[in-house]
């Protein structure tokens, strides 16, 4: 159960469908990292319950954090 809905009663309902992210190659090999998120519902309201992953800056392919350091060097 995530730590930030541990006040809530929550119960599992299944998996979101699989995200497949492509990286970098290594040594000459794609790599893919396939994330399966855990569907969880607040039995009180029926309300779907998921954290909220920013992994990726919106319209590139890097995190958030070097997307913010790029912007940040660009700046100076």
């Amino acid at each position: 159960m995530p730590d930030e809905f541990i006040v809530l009663k929550l119960s599992s309902k299944g998996f979101f469908p699989e995200a497949t992210i492509q990286d970098f190659p290594i040594r000459g090999k794609n790599v893919f990292l396939h994330v399966i998120r855990r569907r969880w519902v607040e039995e009180s309201s029926k309300k779907v319950v998921v954290r909220d992953w920013k992994l990726v800056a919106k319209g590139t392919r890097i995190t958030s954090e070097f997307a913010a350091f790029l912007k940040q060097i660009s700046q100076q």
